[in-house]
């Protein structure tokens, strides 16, 4: 049986953040994800995507953040248990948890942290009648390496930011983009609208609203689609039609595991520390809900920390942490003692 203080179950960038967060307090970390490799979506579903939002990179691929966190968890040494979900959760007499995967696979855990994401996810599909016959021919729900997409003509359907970003990005890769959406109006942030807007008036990316594809015509492989503008049909030429109408979340065993749910989402208190209705359960990043509630990966990394503020408290009862800035207290393992980071934080203000 696997031993830790803390269970992630989860190990995308919420929880990979939450590794160095309880590392910080002395508490050691295992997380259980149901992919092969760690990174969750950024990894399995667009490592080449680029993200804006992550402070001090005004830019940065998916896959080099995972990457990153990857490099600044390392130190402490967590445990993973791969290609396996989660299935079943016991909480012990003491208050402690042992969660089975479906593989059998046991851990004995002080306190669980929920950072699934979205859950098990797959994409929302067009309804458009025989587009399976064209998926990986053509037809693309996810876009995890853009030069497959160099010099080629693509179709981008959707409305939301995914949508948006990959226009923008593909405009300077394939030779052609095209994107459609059935309304005038965009979910997306502000920004990457005007950007859309403003590649539009370059010529680089063609906009067409409000219409919807229909249909998917090709020998084996996608070579034009029905577009329907206003109830008027005509015939787009391409080599991809990407749709990207966003992922359908599914919690999976934990759906059963007795926790309070709302619209597919684990209820927290957020007022708090992230915990669910089960003391020492807790649930961080996209999976989670309460007013208020932003998806992003900095509002993750801030649940995260206060989190294992509130386990290192619910397992040291009485015991006062103080909190002391990295900057002057170091990370141990990683820069050496406190004496050392205090020197260095000295020599370069000198």
């Amino acid at each position: 049986m696997i031993t830790t203080d803390i269970l992630i179950i989860g190990a995308g960038p919420t929880g990979l953040f939450a590794v160095f967060e309880a590392g910080l307090l002395k508490l050691k970390c295992h997380i259980i994800d149901a992919l092969p490799q760690p990174g969750g979506q950024l990894t399995e579903l667009y490592p080449k995507k680029p993200i804006f939002d992550i402070p001090g990179y005004p830019s940065v691929l998916a896959g080099d953040l995972v990457d990153n966190l990857m490099e600044q968890i390392k130190q402490f040494q967590p445990g993973f248990t791969l290609n396996e979900k989660a299935e079943t959760i016991e909480k012990l007499e003491d208050g402690t948890f042992i969660v089975t995967t479906h593989k059998g696979t046991k851990h004995h855990a002080k306190a669980v942290a929920i950072a699934g994401g979205l859950g098990s996810f797959e994409p929302r599909k067009p309804l458009i009648e025989g587009i399976e016959a064209y998926e990986e021919n053509g037809v693309e729900y996810f876009v995890k390496n853009p030069e497959q997409f160099r010099d080629k003509r693509i179709v981008i359907a959707g409305g939301g930011d995914s949508a948006l970003d990959w226009s923008i990005f593909l405009a300077n890769v394939a030779s052609e983009v095209t994107l459609v959406h059935r309304r005038n109006e965009f979910r997306g942030a502000l920004d990457s609208v005007e950007k859309v807007t403003e590649l539009k008036h370059q010529g680089k990316i063609n906009l067409v609203t409000p219409a919807e594809i229909t249909n998917v015509f090709g020998d084996g492989k996608v070579e034009a689609l029905e577009l329907d503008i206003d109830g008027e049909k005509s015939i787009l030429e391409t080599d991809y039609f990407i749709p990207l109408f966003g992922l359908t979340p599914k919690l999976g065993a934990i759906a059963n595991w007795g926790l309070e749910i709302e619209k597919n989402a684990i209820k927290v208190n957020n007022a708090l520390d992230y915990q669910t209705n089960i003391e020492g359960i807790y649930a961080i990043g996209d999976i989670n809900t309460y007013p208020g509630k932003l998806k992003l990966i900095l509002c993750g990394f801030h649940e995260a920390t206060l989190m294992c503020q509130s386990v290192y408290n619910r397992l040291n009862p009485g015991k006062k942490y103080v909190l002391k800035y990295t900057t002057v207290s170091g990370v141990d393992g990683f820069d050496g003692t406190r004496k050392e980071a205090e020197k260095q934080v000295v020599k370069a203000i000198e």
